[in-house]
């Protein structure tokens, strides 16, 4: 009986996507799935899983998700007539998430999908989750005649596990509807049935035969094996020859609709049933149509597993040559921005280049007219001191000094000349042996009758150490000062005080003249003084009031930092 209740709830399924399939035309036309069905209406099963396999790839591309989810669907109902019950569970499972519970024109596909779970979970004897799907394939069912077929469903499974309080309350409430002859007799003879095995001492004969003649008038061969089957069953311990005779009529019902699967039910109970040479002769049959049946099966099994392994791999493959277009275009992206960035970089080095190479070129040119001015500030300086401050030394010393001889002028204005030839030259400085005498000679020439020099601290200990260039530059400050005080001071009295603590020399100038005043015009004079003591790294310090004169206090390390 389990096959029959395999092959009506598949007619129904079956039925139900074929009315579908009329009823919803797929918006996107696809060739495959129209030959898919053109197989299936053939009866031929096995051509038509390939193309339906087929049919869902072109919906995939697409982008149909409900032409993706009733071929899966059909792939499955075919596995599930196939015998391919684990591989149906597959299909069907996938097919749940491609169908949208929300369109009422979709619940045809999403409840066969449903249905077609309850018949594999029931067939592989888990009636629990069998019951969970057929409640679920109940909710997306409008028809009342779709409903009442699965609720005779669902009280099969509580037969099943023995529950047959629920099941004769599913049976008795079917039977109060207003139902066809067909469903009338299946659960007439369903309800009997169970009845009986609840309990064996009801008399189920008269309501199965009823349910016998009625599924007779109306020609209804698989309706007729099931009967066969319960009335075999029934007669089985109390008239065996009887259920003998009913199992016959079974196996020759089975014979007009070439059932497999219900022939071997019959097969079983002749078996059990006949004489001996008879019943093994009947073993005989079974054992061969079981062999024949279950390779057929597994033939079908491995063939629908080929099919899907071989779309999988196909997909794979595509997959995989996507990847690696993919990974090539990339690459190729990837030298096309890399060719991009080192142009780029070369044409950014390249600009920075240039510009650092004027910029290094201005700076050179900089450098050069600096190193221009600085040699035209040298030779003014020199300029300055050796010809303008040598003059003004001489003509001191002429007229501070009544007794010099005309040979002593000449060769001090001699000495002039031969130090403004050498101006151009950078010619090393001697360190003078009495530089104290030296610095003594020059200030005491700016001393005269008008003016009273006093030098105080000028030792010949105060200058150990100090360097020639040093020397040279200390003789122009100081003989800077004196010019300076001699030409614009008008002082009577000027005092030089000489110190030293450590590596530090001390020298302060003092006069008691008019100080320095915004209107004189020093020229470039104080201007070198004031570079020279920088280029000694000296400190200076001007302090001037008008009663008191002008006060210079300088200092300055005798070893120089390079």
């Amino acid at each position: 009986m389990k096959y029959l209740y395999i092959f009506i709830t598949l007619s129904v399924g079956l039925i139900s996507c074929s009315n579908g399939k009329k009823e919803n035309i797929p918006n996107n036309i696809n060739p495959l799935y129209e030959k898919a069905f053109t197989y299936l209406d053939s009866g031929i099963q096995d051509s038509a899983f390939l193309f339906f396999n087929k049919a869902k790839d072109i919906y995939i591309q697409q982008n149909d998700s409900l032409g993706y989810g009733k071929c899966l669907l059909n792939m499955a109902i075919i596995s599930t007539d196939k015998g391919d019950f684990f591989g149906s569970q597959e299909l069907s499972l996938n097919a749940i998430s491609y169908f949208n519970e929300k369109a009422e024109k979709q619940f045809v596909y999403i409840q066969s999908n449903y249905n077609n779970l309850g018949v594999t979970y029931y067939y592989l004897k888990d009636y629990v989750q069998s019951l969970y799907f057929y409640n679920k394939a109940k909710i997306y069912t409008s028809d009342i005649q779709g409903k009442l077929i699965i609720e005779n469903n669902i009280a099969n499974i509580y037969r099943r596990s023995r529950d047959f309080k629920k099941s004769l309350a599913i049976y008795s409430n079917i039977l109060s509807q207003k139902i066809s002859k067909q469903e009338f007799a299946r659960t007439l003879s369903n309800f009997a049935y169970t009845k009986w095995l609840q309990n064996p001492g009801y008399n189920a004969s008269p309501k199965l035969i009823q349910a016998l003649e009625i599924r007779r008038q109306i020609n209804d061969i698989p309706g007729q094996i099931s009967s066969y089957t319960f009335l075999t069953d029934f007669y089985s311990l109390t008239r065996p020859v009887l259920a003998a005779y009913y199992a016959n009529k079974m196996y020759d019902a089975t014979k007009k609709i070439d059932n497999p699967n219900d022939k071997l039910e019959a097969l079983q109970r002749l078996v059990r049933l006949s004489a001996q040479k008879q019943s093994k002769k009947y073993f005989d049959y079974h054992q061969v149509l079981n062999d024949s049946l279950q390779t057929a099966r597994n033939a079908a099994k491995n063939q629908f597993a080929l099919i899907r392994y071989e779309s999988e791999k196909s997909k794979a493959d595509n997959l995989r040559l996507q990847k690696e277009n993919t990974e090539k275009t990339y690459q190729v992206n990837k030298q096309k921005i890399v060719t991009y960035l080192m142009s780029f970089l070369f044409v950014l080095f390249t600009l920075i280049g240039l510009y650092l190479t004027k910029k290094r070129r201005e700076r050179l040119e900089l450098s050069s007219q600096n190193k221009i001015k600085e040699g035209q500030l040298k030779i003014s300086k020199k300029v300055h001191d050796v010809v303008a401050n040598g003059l003004y030394r001489v003509m001191t010393e002429i007229e501070n000094q009544s007794g010099i001889g005309k040979e002593e002028i000449l060769d001090r204005l001699d000495g002039m000349y031969q130090k403004s030839r050498d101006i151009s030259y950078e010619v090393e400085l001697p360190q003078a042996q009495d530089y104290h005498k030296k610095i003594n000679s020059l200030l005491k020439i700016f001393e005269s009758e008008r003016v009273h020099i006093t030098i105080e601290g000028n030792t010949q200990n105060l200058w150990e150490g100090i360097s020639a260039s040093v020397e040279h530059e200390l003789e122009h400050i100081l003989q800077e000062f004196m010019v300076n005080m001699d030409k614009h001071s008008q002082a009577s009295h000027v005092s030089v005080r000489f110190s030293r603590q450590g590596d530090q020399i001390a020298i302060s100038y003092h006069d008691d003249g008019i100080g320095v005043s915004d209107k004189i015009n020093y020229g470039n004079g104080l201007k070198n003084t004031g570079n020279r003591i920088k280029n000694i790294q000296g400190e200076i310090i001007f302090g001037t009031k008008s009663e008191k004169g002008l006060e210079i206090n300088f200092s300055f390390p005798v070893s120089q930092q390079p």
